[in-house]
Formats: C-alpha cells, structure tokens, sequence
C-alpha cells in the first residue's frame, strides 16, 4: 500500500516473526550469546523468556538459521495443556511416526533416533515455543526425555521458549530438579528509547529504504513511551503511522502522525499501548 510511495521493498513493519528483521540490541544480543553458549556446552536445558511481542520467536528463527548441520532441530510451536501427552508431539517434530504406536513404542523410537543422530555425528535439539502452556507434568515428560547419554555425552538438548509465566512455573518446589539442570537462561526485556530509535531505523534499511530519517525522532520517541518498548507494538505504531502518511501524502513521519496512531490505536480498545500528552515545541501558542 505504502511502499511504493516511501521507496521501500517490504513492508518494514510487519508482524510475522522474519529473521532477516532481526534487530540485535542489549537484550537479543544476550539471550544469543547465552543460547549459542548453551548449545555449545551441552547444556541440557536452555531457557529464553520475555514478555509478549518481545521477539523471542524472531530470535529462535535466528538462531535456526545459524547452527550447524551438528544440530538435528525439532520444534514445537503449538502447546497447549488439553494437547494429552508430549511424547507423540516430540516425536512427530523429528518426523518419527506416531500412529498407532502406545508411549513405550514412541519412547523407544524416539531413542533408536536420537542414538542413530548421535552415531551419525549430531545431537538432536528441541525447541518448544510456548512453554509455560505445557504444565508441570509436561515439563517433567520433557525432563525424564532428556535423560539419554550415549558416553557421558547428551543426545538431546531442549530450549525452552517462553512469557515470564514460565519462571513462575519452573520456581515450583515439584520442578526444582528440572530447574537444576537448566544450562543458561536469559530474560530478554524491552527496548530502551535509543535503541527503539535503532530498531526503527534497522528495519528501515531491511526493508530497502535509503531514507533512515524517514520516521522523525520524536516520532519514534512517542512510539517508544506508548509501547513502553515492546518491539510488537513498535511495529503496530509505525506501520499505522505509514499508512496514515501515505494516505494524506506526508514524505516524512513526524508526531503528529504518530500521536494519531497511537490515539486511534488506543480507541479501538484492543491496543495495550499507553496514550500520550505531547506539544510539539515548534507549535505557537495560542
């Protein structure tokens, strides 16, 4: 709608979780170093959260994208607590087929997989998205699963992906066993002003635009206190903020335009975002 207008390929704002998007600031930055580290060191369990919209999916694809062929990757994106038992799940994710089959026959060819990768030279790695559905029973399922060692050496490792509630859940005395064994853990919180400057303008150049002063700074300031730098609703604020400059022909963005976003945002009563009082110190007084 906007792009052609703005000079840009892409819609730089969008909500689907693309990699390529990616803006590495303090807090993603971190929960890599401590995933790759994890990853590295045979951690059993690795454990990212954040709030919703903090961009932990978009870092998981990331990471996807970044390990080697030494990692065979099952995922798990869906979990819910009225899915039954785990272990058809884990294995459907490493394409193992589960019809048919009771839980004593996927557990075992589960393990007949994970000891033939090991044999091959790779170490399976699941990543459950969504974790603090799962419930503690699940957790555990996911516990006992990991305890395959061919050699003193894993054969799987789990990185759990999930909202702060997950924490909660895991400081629970009945998964205080579970919680020893986690390897490296990273909270990633919100964005501060200068880095949602950055973010804005990261996703800008992504995009294909060669104008990085398109949002001006006091417009990307606005979108950060509104959001209170959530990254989700970041992209929520500017793309409705383009879609209003595009319609009344406006080459840059400035507050005005945000602050009508975010009002607008805000009246329809789904956006969690905070309103704003603001005076453009450039208006005259009355």
């Amino acid at each position: 709608m906007y792009e052609k207008f703005y000079g840009l390929r892409e819609k730089p704002f969008a909500l689907t979780p693309d990699p390529e998007f990616l803006y590495l600031g303090h807090h993603h930055r971190r929960a890599l170093l401590q995933l790759e580290y994890g990853l590295a060191n045979e951690a059993a369990f690795l454990l990212i959260t954040g709030e919703v919209g903090a961009g932990k999916t978009t870092l998981i694809r990331y990471l996807l994208g970044r390990v080697d062929a030494a990692h065979t990757i099952g995922l798990i994106s869906h979990t819910a607590r009225d899915t039954g038992r785990l272990l058809p799940w884990v294995c459907s994710a490493y394409g193992i087929e589960t019809s048919g089959r009771d839980d004593v026959a996927l557990h075992n060819a589960f393990i007949d997989h994970a000891i033939a990768e090991y044999a091959a030279g790779r170490r399976l790695v699941l990543i459950v998205d969504e974790a603090q559905n799962l419930g503690q029973a699940r957790l555990e399922e996911l516990r006992v699963l990991s305890n395959i060692n061919v050699d003193k050496h894993l054969v799987l490792q789990t990185i759990l992906v999930g909202q702060p509630e997950l924490r909660d859940l895991m400081r629970s005395p009945q998964l205080r066993q579970f919680a020893q064994r986690i390897g490296a853990d990273y909270h990633i919180g919100t964005l501060s002003e200068a880095e949602t400057i950055h973010y804005v303008r990261h996703r800008l150049r992504v995009a294909g635009s060669s104008r990085l002063d398109l949002f001006r700074v006091t417009a990307i300031r606005l979108a950060h206190a509104s959001s209170r730098g959530v990254p989700r609703l970041i992209n929520q604020l500017c793309d409705t903020a383009l879609i209003y400059g595009y319609a009344e022909q406006r080459p840059r963005i400035d507050a005005q335009l945000m602050l009508d976003a975010i009002e607008d945002r805000i009246a329809g009563g789904i956006f969690p975002g905070r309103r704003i009082r603001y005076r453009d110190p450039e208006a005259k007084a009355p």
